[in-house]
């Protein structure tokens, strides 16, 4: 019998973490509440990595009436900024997802401190004056045992001593640490005497300032906080997964009740043709190598909605490749894939000329225009009709006209098969005009005053159909053809650096591009398909003197023809 979650529509089977958690519900582990939170470090944007974790935690929360708290690991000011707080938070909105309270794991710095004083005096921590290379090398191997350091049996009352000095700011960076006094033959390299606390004075921390001098490091923070806030599963990837031990131990020394909550990790998100690294990404920024963190060809949620993407879409793509205790690879085209079957049913569908060539309808009365209705979307009929203006000149795209054209060739030239300008009439095509290069520059054409589109006459068949915009009225606008980072499917896979690696073709950008007058009302983020073409938005960069449009996806998948 399959386990479903309830209230769904429609029912899916439970992956292991929801099985873990209803068992530990009817088991009454920690009185059958739940709590859950989301601890990004804010030293950048949220990428769709991420993405996956926000919808277990708080996905989780939201499925067994518990709460999600946000919470800040700012413990390494060195690379923390504000900036990164507003976008977290704004991305996990924009996600769909309220939390319930906001939290940092500086409100626990002096809760922290107190507790390290605590394991000096009881012989469980003391201070390493070695450099961070020589206490690297004398951790061992996972089939040798680790050195002890000269420092690690000091007095009490010495390392007492130091470690104030520390956080007095009397010592240099790098000069000294406070490490745990565990097991250096341990199997778990984690238990070989962790760095608790680092000093960090050259910088300011965001909220409070130069406070302290010292910073506690993330295996020692992280349960602590999570201990204090009274998380019930504290839900993380799998690389986490040998440092749970460490975790359950720093809260064992300290904790006072049965009450300890449970770390558990699934698989990370990784994705073909892109980076997931905040390090390569904060590269790629930085050296201007993509236009900032919300570059829409960056795998960051900023760069996806801007993109295009909604949160629907991305959390469809997020549920449809679930959540295992295996590492594995996406291919990017599950997450394309996703958006077109979210924008295919509402994003209306227009006319945008990508390459215009002006179209001339030598029979059609010079001077006149008429009005044309044709749907934004049969799929999507609420979305109603819109106008179009026809007249005697339109635009049509460069590459549906060949002045000599082979048989299989079935859109216009001259004697050739007769077309139909998209909701409009049957055309066929009489000559052109070239310029001195011999470029074609003007197309000619006679149409058929019987065959407009839903009428009687409109019910004749052609081979084709072709888009147009009416030249009077089109407007102009830039359009970017966004494409995959990268040329190879696992850059950070591949020998070398992976900046060689970046698809020259990751961005086409198109001037004189012509759109219908009904994109010029169109507001930021919204999206459109355009036909034949792809789906586009408007990009926030936009003004009323300037369209721009983001291709989000191409209208099937193009690169597997490629493989």
């Amino acid at each position: 019998m399959t386990t479903t979650v309830e209230n769904e529509s429609p029912k899916r089977s439970l992956n292991f973490i929801e099985q873990m958690v209803e068992e530990d519900i009817r088991n009454g582990f920690d009185g059958g509440r739940i709590q859950t939170r989301f601890p990004p470090e804010p030293n950048g944007y949220l990428h769709i990595g991420h993405a996956k974790a926000i919808c277990m935690d708080f996905g989780i929360a939201e499925n067994y009436n518990g709460i999600c708290n946000l919470r800040f690991d700012d413990t390494n000011p060195v690379k923390e900024d504000v900036e990164y707080v507003d976008s977290i938070m704004a991305d996990i909105a924009w996600l769909g997802f309220e939390w319930k309270s906001v939290f940092y794991a500086s409100d626990y710095f002096q809760q922290l401190f107190d507790l390290a004083i605590r394991l000096i005096k009881e012989g469980k921590a003391y201070v390493d004056e070695q450099s961070a290379e020589t206490i690297a090398q004398q951790k061992g191997t996972p089939t040798t045992a680790g050195t002890e350091s000269p420092y690690r049996n000091r007095p009490v009352e010495e390392n007492l001593e130091l470690f104030m000095k520390m956080s007095r700011g009397e010592v240099a960076e790098g000069a000294m640490v406070l490490r745990a006094k565990i097991d250096m033959a341990s199997s778990n390299m984690h238990f070989r005497d962790p760095i608790m606390y680092r000093i960090i004075t050259s910088v300011e921390h965001h909220r409070t300032g130069n406070t302290w001098k010292v910073y506690p490091m993330y295996d020692y923070a992280h349960g602590q906080s999570d201990y204090f806030e009274g998380v019930t599963h504290s839900l993380c990837t799998l690389e986490f997964e040998v440092h749970r031990p460490l975790y359950d131990w720093f809260i064992d020394q300290f904790a006072d009740s049965d009450y300890r909550p449970k770390q558990r990790e699934f698989n990370r998100l990784n994705i073909t043709y892109t980076v997931m690294s905040k390090r390569k990404m904060l590269q790629l920024v930085q050296e201007g190598l993509v236009n900032g963190w919300d570059d829409p060809r960056m795998p960051t949620v900023s760069g996806l909605r801007r993109r295009g993407y909604s949160a629907k879409a991305i959390r469809a793509f997020i549920d449809k490749i679930g959540y295992t205790k295996t590492e594995a690879m996406n291919d990017v085209s599950l997450l394309e894939s996703a958006a077109r079957e979210d924008l295919k049913p509402r994003a209306p569908r227009v006319c945008a000329i990508l390459d215009p060539i002006k179209l001339v309808i030598t029979n059609y009365p010079e001077n006149s225009s008429e009005t044309l209705t044709t749907e934004n979307n049969p799929e999507a009929p609420e979305l109603g009709n819109r106008d179009l203006t026809f007249a005697r000149e339109v635009y049509i795209e460069r590459g549906d006209f060949m002045e000599d054209a082979p048989k299989d060739f079935f859109r216009l030239s001259p004697g050739g098969r007769e077309v139909r300008l998209k909701s409009a009439y049957i055309i066929k095509a009489t000559g052109c005009k070239k310029d001195e290069q011999g470029n074609v520059v003007e197309v000619y054409c006679e149409y058929d005053p019987n065959s407009k589109s839903g009428t009687e006459g409109g019910n004749r068949k052609v081979k084709s159909t072709i888009n147009w915009v009416e030249v009077n009225n089109s407007v102009e606008a830039e359009v970017r053809l966004y494409d995959r980072l990268f040329s190879v499917e696992n850059p950070s896979a591949e020998e070398g650096d992976f900046r060689d690696l970046i698809n020259p073709n990751s961005l086409q950008i198109i001037q004189g591009c012509r759109v219908e007058p009904y994109l010029a009302s169109a507001k930021a983020l919204d999206n459109f398909q355009f036909l034949k073409v792809g789906y586009f938005n408007l990009d926030p960069d936009s003004t009323a003197e300037k369209l721009i449009f983001n291709r989000t996806v191409s209208l099937k998948d193009t690169w597997a023809k490629k493989a």
